[in-house]
């Protein structure tokens, strides 16, 4: 045998036309003949493996070569030395599709092991299961194809023919052995992924009704969100299958209510007004809707006539615009809504036009549009303009709460408290069961005042409770549950002060 000397970076590049000429064993027996006698010292055996000059004149890197020659043992000691392992050859190819396409499957998964990407494509489009589809036709031997299967590859990546491999087998009436593979892990997928989507399925029912449960009363609306959400998810399992059906959507929706109607439970933010309540039920409809892949953003952009409407012409419709984009893949809060349409109309108001635009979006999808206001007013605009009428067709609206719904709410404000709220760490007496707060609200107030104040009626209970709490307390008390228990009799002490 010739002693080759390598005495530097110049003689190793002389070199490198030499192993164009490599055979199977020539290659094996070159490496380890390095290997044997330390011809190369550990930075030049890195430089050989990974430097661009010791490309070959295909553009291959030794990598390659071990790759397509099934050279295991020489691929494994190039990766030891830092070999590239998504090197590319003038056709874009890596080390991995020289494997598929000549169907070397221990190599193969030497490389995936590495981290080669199995859908790494070609300069020309073709993934290394592509390649190894082809080897299987020719050879009718299909364990390379079987390797990158259980490697994750993609039976359904097309290629820049707009083909899959299982659409090239057709083309060629291909069938047999290799179309049984193909067609074995197709169901095997299809049945993973499905069962897939039917464990998210309920994980996403179940947490959307674990943040519904904070939200009191709205019975209709919770449980159109329920069907919203189960119809989204039904069709995920479908298309896991493969079946092919349309894209859901949810239609826009106008909220009516009296003030503190739509008041969400959680505690956090105290909703005291008609718009804080709306807002509260809509940007927790926004994030439930994200969570079960409806919307694409949990994105809530609230505005109002003054965020919509310009102050001179030309101005309203890229203010409303701007606005839309905001939003675009969330909600589109408007508040107020019935403002856009004054009682009597003048020709030099644009909140029509503001409306107008806000219209023309709702056709396209890109964004779910929630009108809210006071019953009446809102009625007013959705009978007086046939456009806006008919494209929401889902009116909920939201019904003054019961006195056991307010009992209810009551109870939830005070598990939910935030650090920063005035009841954070107080708790409530034993004596202050549901039943007995609902009791003790019919009793004390008329229908009218909870019909006016909804929600906002337990926001000044828990005020005002904790008020008298403090009042009754005796100079001397040093006890902490006595300190911080509020009593029934503390809220039957609120209610007096409530105005008639």
């Amino acid at each position: 045998m010739v002693r080759i000397r390598v005495n530097n970076h110049q003689d190793l590049r002389n070199l490198l036309p030499f192993m164009t000429l490599l055979s199977r064993g020539m290659l094996m027996g070159f490496i380890s003949y390095f290997r044997r006698i330390h011809l190369f010292s550990t930075k030049e055996m890195q430089l050989c493996w990974r430097h661009p000059f010791i490309f070959l004149l295909c553009g291959e890197t030794p990598l390659h070569l071990a790759a397509k020659n099934g050279c295991n043992e020489a691929a494994r000691l190039l990766l030891a030395h830092g070999a590239h392992v998504e090197a590319e050859n003038i056709c874009g190819e890596t080390a991995l599709h020289l494997a598929a396409k000549h169907g070397c499957s221990e190599a193969a998964r030497l490389l995936l092991g590495h981290g080669a990407l199995v859908e790494a494509e070609t300069e020309y489009g073709a993934t290394p299961l592509k390649l190894s589809v082809l080897h299987s036709i020719r050879t009718e031997d299909c364990s390379i194809v079987k390797t990158l299967l259980e490697n994750n590859a993609d039976y359904n990546a097309k290629d820049n023919e707009g083909m899959t491999v299982l659409d090239h087998l057709s083309k060629i009436q291909e069938s047999g052995k290799l179309r049984d593979v193909l067609l074995s892990h197709q169901e095997e997928q299809r049945k993973k992924k499905a069962l897939e989507a039917c464990s998210k399925e309920k994980e996403t029912m179940d947490a959307l009704d674990k943040e519904l449960s904070y939200i009191v009363g709205l019975d209709e609306l919770k449980m159109q969100l329920r069907k919203w959400a189960k119809s989204f998810l039904v069709d995920e399992r479908r298309k896991a299958l493969g079946l092919i059906v349309g894209t859901e959507r949810p239609p826009h929706i106008p909220f009516q209510g009296y003030p503190g109607t739509g008041n969400p439970g959680t505690g956090k933010i105290v909703a005291l007004s008609f718009l804080e309540g709306k807002t509260m039920v809509a940007r927790t409809l926004g994030r439930l809707l994200h969570s079960a892949g409806i919307l694409r953003t949990p994105i809530v952009k609230e505005v109002q006539r003054t965020d919509l409407v310009g102050e001179y012409i030309g101005h309203t419709g890229p203010k409303t615009r701007e606005k839309i984009k905001q939003a675009e893949g969330g909600i589109l809060f408007v508040d107020e809504a019935y403002r856009l349409i004054p009682w009597e109309r003048c020709g030099r108001d644009f909140g029509l036009e503001a409306l107008e635009e806000i219209m023309s979006c709702m056709d396209s999808g890109k964004v779910l549009v929630i009108f809210a206001g006071y019953n009446e007013p809102m009625q007013r605009v959705i009978s007086s303009n046939e456009g806006f009428s008919r494209r929401v067709t889902n009116i909920f609206k939201f019904k003054d709460l019961s006195c056991e719904e307010l009992a209810n709410l009551l109870h939830i404000k005070m598990s939910n408290q935030a650090e920063d709220n005035l009841l954070y760490g107080f708790k409530l007496h034993s004596s202050c069961s549901e039943n007995a707060i609902a009791e003790l609200i019919e009793k004390e107030t008329t229908k009218v005042q909870r019909m006016k104040m909804n929600g906002g009626l337990v926001d000044i209970m828990l005020k005002n409770g904790k008020e008298n709490l403090d009042f009754r307390i005796t100079d001397d008390c040093v006890e902490s549950d006595e300190l911080l228990t509020i009593k029934l009799e503390d809220f039957e002490a609120a209610l007096r002060f409530l105005p008639k």
